[in-house]
């Protein structure tokens, strides 16, 4: 005994009442899940990811190939770092930062959702810094009369400031340490010689004693922070105890920086050969 039944898509089908379920063939139904199907795939084929690199070849991948994609991209950043060394430290990357990274190359950003999604990323990348400065172990006592075995950082840390474009970083600096000490290095090329030469430069006093958070968003010839980093060494500073923030670099900017100053820690969230150099314009309305 057979019993008919409609479904939702009014497709009539059969039950036995033995728990299976017989579909009777309708063409329309039939026409109806292949359109589903190509637009489905249609869908997928649109939606794309950011372009990945790997080695000299730049790849734009579908949805599909978003796995490939970001294996190919491990496999370039693994190479970099292997090229740089592990002096250089890139932020773990997620959508979060990509998005990010997207809207701030992007050339149809307005100025407020780039001065907005640039302030976002400083502070992501101004919070990974401070993760490398040292600290000692301290237990505290919670206001229910516990003890609490935490951290706390130790004293002699400060800010330098790359201007102009690095002093962008600085209020991201000082959200996060609102009394910490900024310090500034004026650094512009020569017209005849085209070289780096500084215009200015003012420390804490006591900067050969202290950690710095050395500030540049964008690490394009790495020319600019060498003369920079040498300034600091000049003032009593190692370069052991100096930690670049930046945005983006070249690979490029970082190798030379490392290759003058081994001992330096570079902190970026993307080593790509383009670099978007009109950083500091957008960010101060410049351009």
């Amino acid at each position: 005994m057979y019993t008919v039944f409609y479904s939702m898509d009014k497709v009539p089908y059969f039950d036995n009442s033995l728990g299976t379920e017989i579909r009777m063939p309708c063409h329309n139904q039939q026409q109806l899940n292949n359109n589903e199907s190509q637009d489905h795939a249609a869908m997928n084929s649109t939606k794309q990811v950011r372009f990945a690199s790997c080695g000299n070849t730049v790849l734009s991948v579908s949805n599909r190939d978003a796995e490939v994609a970001e294996t190919c991209e491990s496999a370039f950043k693994s190479d970099i770092q292997k090229q740089i060394g592990p002096q250089l430290k890139l932020l773990p990357l997620n959508d979060q930062i990509r998005e990010l990274q997207t809207i701030i190359r992007d050339k149809s950003t307005s100025r407020g959702d780039f001065v907005f999604c640039a302030d976002r990323l400083i502070r992501l990348v101004v919070e990974e810094g401070l993760n490398q400065l040292p600290y000692s172990e301290c237990t505290v006592t919670t206001p229910t009369g516990h003890k609490y075995d935490g951290v706390k950082f130790e004293k002699g840390n400060c800010g330098v400031s790359i201007m102009r474009s690095g002093e962008a970083m600085e209020q991201g600096l000082r959200d996060c340490c609102r009394s910490i000490r900024i310090g500034k290095i004026l650094i512009q090329s020569d017209e005849d010689t085209q070289k780096a030469k500084v215009f200015y430069a003012k420390f804490p006093p006591d900067i050969n004693r202290r950690k710095v958070l050395l500030m540049y968003p964008i690490l394009s010839t790495g020319n600019t922070v060498i003369e920079a980093v040498r300034v600091l060494t000049e003032h009593g500073l190692q370069a052991k105890h100096i930690i670049l923030l930046s945005l983006f670099s070249t690979p490029h900017g970082a190798k030379s920086i490392v290759e003058e100053f081994p001992d330096i820690t570079i902190l970026t969230t993307e080593v790509h050969p383009v670099a978007p150099t009109h950083f500091g314009q957008r960010y101060f309305g410049t351009d």
